[in-house]
């Protein structure tokens, strides 16, 4: 790669030792991907992890000296303050689970990262402009930022997010570059995109849909925020997609021409209602009796929460029933009311938390509902399992405590 004197310094180390190291591994991603150089980034979002090897890593940069130049978003690790007080969870959790949450707390505010923890900054805290070069991981952001902001983002790792925080750069190719972010697939959607819940499971159609970048045709209305992160969110756990294109919606794809830049797709994918049905079926324990219900994977917008506090008002729910979604969104829904309605429900709202997280392990061998594919994904690992429905229908089984 060419380098700056600048970039040169940095990696030789006059910057300090943490600047030295973020750049070794900068250097090294960028020559494995054949950059030819280094370019600024004016944001970053970092998918934290309170595990070992993440935890380590920040531990490590921390103690090197580095100091975040672009202080980066950071996804959610669990509440402290929700699950050290709820008995259930306590009892499910070690000290070692509690002080892996503090060192990582300690590690990412000494790097000067502003700590939202929460999936979906591109939503509200970290939004991105048009062609903006930037440094995210996260599974549901880096296609949103790409596909709906039309900013420019490869699928960075939390290391990677970090260092490029840590260094306020990151090597040019893949979806920074033009040629890169042309369409491959022509996607073809005959069923019926009628609620946020059809893009859950457009998404779930990676295996389908094959390697490249989809660009999805048929869609007649415009999809809602919330079903654009839940496309992205199952694109890359289905198939590890960094952007997508929808023609009429996206800003790189006006015209099916300017989506694929010219040039004929590699192949056609035709997308039915069956589709969507059989990939739900495979991927869903069978309907019967429920133990809980969970959402917020991507985390829950207010739009979301408002959707459940309108369908349990007044009622009581028959099990457990919990939203996963950032701070500032749990506040909004305190001064609206909402949290007022899903407490006398019997629902919690639980902010900055994550699914895949060891606060769960209480439910080990229980049976939830979700309308949210990846959010069923991480827990499997934990002995958890779930039935994937609407969120209407998901609500409602939580108020029957079975679902048909």
């Amino acid at each position: 790669m060419e380098l700056t004197q600048m970039e040169q310094e940095m990696l030789e180390g006059k910057h300090g030792e943490g600047v030295a190291l973020a750049m070794k591994v900068q250097v090294a991603t960028g020559e494995a991907f054949g950059a030819a150089r280094m370019v600024p980034i004016t944001r970053a979002h970092v998918a934290l992890s309170n595990q070992d090897a993440d935890t380590w890593f920040a531990e490590k940069m921390a103690k090197a000296g580095a100091k975040c130049k672009i202080a980066p978003t950071v996804n959610p690790g669990f509440s402290l303050k929700y699950f050290c007080g709820h008995c259930q969870s306590q009892k499910a959790m070690t000290a070692e689970d509690v002080d892996m949450m503090h060192r990582t707390h300690n590690a990412y505010k000494q790097l000067g990262a502003v700590l939202t923890y929460n999936c979906t900054p591109y939503l509200g805290s970290n939004i991105p402009q048009f062609k903006e070069v930037i440094g995210f991981s996260e599974s549901s952001a880096t296609p949103y930022v790409n596909a709906v902001w039309g900013a420019r983002s490869n699928r960075e790792s939390s290391l990677s997010a970090l260092c490029a925080a840590i260094t306020g750069l990151v090597p040019e190719y893949g979806l920074l570059l033009d040629e890169n972010r042309k369409g491959d697939i022509l996607v073809e959607v005959q069923a019926d995109m009628d609620n946020d819940f059809a893009y859950q499971m457009l998404g779930y159609m990676g295996k389908k849909i094959g390697p490249g970048i989809p660009v999805f045709v048929g869609i007649a209305k415009r999809p809602t925020s919330e079903a654009l992160m839940n496309l992205g969110a199952q694109l890359n756990t289905s198939g590890a997609y960094g952007m997508y294109h929808i023609v009429g919606v996206t800003p790189e794809a006006p015209t099916l021409e300017a989506a694929f830049g010219g040039k004929e797709p590699a192949r056609k994918v035709v997308i039915t209602n069956q589709d969507l049905k059989e990939i739900r079926d495979t991927i869903s324990q069978a309907p019967g009796r429920i133990d809980f219900a969970l959402f917020g994977c991507p985390h829950f917008s207010i739009n979301q929460i408002k959707q459940v506090a309108d369908i349990v008002q007044g009622q009581k729910l028959a099990v457990d029933l919990w939203i996963m979604t950032s701070a500032n969104n749990k506040y909004l829904a305190e001064r609206m009311g909402l949290k007022e309605i899903l407490n006398a429900a019997g629902a919690d709202i639980v902010e900055e938390t994550c699914m895949d997280q060891p606060c769960w392990h209480f439910l080990k061998g229980k049976v939830g509902i979700t309308d949210s594919p990846k959010l069923a994904y991480y827990p499997k690992k934990r002995g958890i399992n779930f039935v994937i429905r609407d969120l209407e229908t998901s609500v409602q089984a939580a108020l029957k405590g079975e679902v048909e």
